[in-house]
């Protein structure tokens, strides 16, 4: 059955590939984008990437932050898939600003989408909103957890996702609202980009290669390759049963801080890179004293035995990336487009 979806941030690191295979099975995608300097942008980028079925892709120019136009743009379309955010990695906003534009900016969707008779809503959550108060390194994190938005140590990113997610939750379990909603909640999302738009986790690899870290600390991350995170979002659209359902989107495996300066390393030989080791203890003694630090400390205290299972089973879901391959694919896509 050939799809009509709406896709918002067409230009993004994410949506890119999320369209790519959206396209390749046929399906009709209308893509939201700021202007059309961005729609050409992304054209191209698809177009570079010998995407299929381009002739089925269309764009209509919107912002996120402004109600205008949004219902207009749902009409006809079977899924919103809503893919950009209205906040970002790294933004300098304080909490309470944070929270309210990541917020209004999912309720917008959602409204229009009502407004519109679109029978299901595809959310790109944020592993923040899950695991970040399991603090048992024995526990394995699952879709039925729930992060603490008081979180000592969780940045103000994750909080204003997850508090966007709170929100969308309560909203559609309202009785009189009828659009169904699936949330994605993906780690740290790495691989290759198919344009030089790349992720706020690709910030983890820069801070090694550009001196803001001298010494390494030992922290774990839950990484998934930008490919998987897009398929499970088809995998998704495609199965019925998937509406209602939160999906934890990672890789099998976690992987380091040192082990991702050593994939750095290996493939930028004529640089060199800090091995020096920041030891654990001076990173709870900064957290007393730092956010960032907290936000290490944090990464360091919680549980990264994080489980897929509940993809695999309902989605028929794989990653096809681990987590060294994500990693991978993200060193080459930065050394290609000269970030690093």
């Amino acid at each position: 059955m050939t799809n009509n979806i709406l896709i918002t941030g067409g230009n993004g690191f994410l949506a890119l590939h999320i369209i790519q295979q959206l396209l390749a099975q046929g399906d009709h995608v209308r893509a939201t984008v700021r202007n059309d300097a961005r729609a050409a942008e992304t054209q191209a980028t698809l177009t570079a990437a010998h995407t299929l079925n381009m002739a089925n892709l269309t764009f209509v120019n919107l912002d996120l932050t402004q109600d205008a136009g949004w219902q207009d743009a749902m009409a006809g379309i079977d899924v919103v898939m809503s893919v950009a955010a209205p906040v970002f990695v790294n933004s300098e906003s304080n909490t309470n600003a944070l929270a309210k534009i990541a917020t209004d900016g999912t309720l917008r969707i959602l409204h229009a989408a009502e407004a519109a008779g679109v029978q299901r809503v595809i959310m790109t959550g944020n592993f923040g909103a899950v695991g970040f108060s399991n603090l048992d390194p024995q526990r394995v994190t699952t879709e039925a957890d729930w992060t603490n938005p008081d979180q000592r140590g969780l940045s103000l990113y994750e909080r204003s996702k997850l508090l966007a997610e709170r929100a969308a939750w309560e909203y559609v379990q309202q009785p009189d609202v009828s659009v169904r909603l699936t949330t994605i909640n993906a780690g740290a999302m790495l691989g290759s980009a198919l344009g030089d738009h790349v992720s706020g986790s690709f910030g983890i690899l820069c801070s090694l290669v550009d001196g803001s870290l001298e010494r390494v600390p030992r922290l774990n991350f839950n990484v998934v390759d930008v490919r998987d995170v897009a398929s499970m979002h088809v995998a998704a659209l495609n199965t019925p049963a998937a509406a209602g359902q939160r999906f934890l989107a990672v890789a099998d495996d976690a992987i380091s801080y040192p082990d991702i300066r050593r994939l750095l390393q290996a493939a930028l030989p004529q640089r060199q890179l800090s091995t020096k080791i920041l030891p654990s203890w001076l990173v709870h003694l900064a957290g007393h004293f730092n956010a960032r630090a907290r936000e290490a400390d944090l990464m360091l205290r919680m549980s990264h035995r994080v489980s897929n299972q509940h993809a695999k089973d309902l989605l028929n879901w794989q990653p096809q990336s681990s987590a060294t391959q994500a990693v991978q694919g993200a060193i080459a896509s930065l050394i290609t487009s000269k970030q690093i």
